[in-house]
């Protein structure tokens, strides 16, 4: 009888690690489906993503204020338009707003981070973020310094 407890303490305590890494697994790879209160749309255009794609989070000062929801081709610009879901708490960005497209970590995953203006007037649904910086990519830095090595 002490046995089967024992089993039967071993076999909730696995079941109970499973539940752990596959909620650990969602959250990781953002598919979580955390509650979302309202948001608002803005869209932003940049040269060159760098890896950024759906899902990935749009920060300001560190803290997560939405997620890059939809990311197309611009075939007027030839640039990629980044439509964002931000928090309506954050409804007070101003419209001279910037967005950079960032790496976090070792594993290079890519985000945008926001740096706020100055102006009076703020940022609603469906405007644009004029100011925007695009990804840097590795092998673009290595190949520039490498040229101006064989130059000089």
């Amino acid at each position: 009888m002490r046995m089967r407890n024992v089993e039967f303490m071993v076999g909730g305590f696995m079941v109970m690690g499973i539940i752990a890494l596959v909620l650990m697994a969602f959250r990781v790879s953002g598919l979580s489906t955390d509650a979302v209160g309202d948001t608002y749309t803005i869209k932003a255009r940049f040269e060159n993503l760098g890896g950024l794609t759906d899902r990935a989070k749009v920060s300001l000062a560190g803290v997560t204020v939405g997620r890059v929801t939809n990311v197309t081709l611009d075939k007027e610009y030839y640039a990629a338009v980044v439509e964002m879901e931000i928090d309506s708490s954050m409804n007070v960005l101003p419209s001279d707003t910037s967005a950079a497209i960032l790496t976090a970590g070792l594993l290079g995953e890519k985000y945008i981070g926001l740096s706020v203006g100055a102006e009076m007037d703020y940022l609603k649904e469906g405007d644009w973020v004029q100011d925007t910086q695009s990804a840097i990519v590795l092998e673009e830095l290595i190949s520039r310094f490498l040229f101006n090595k064989a130059e000089g």
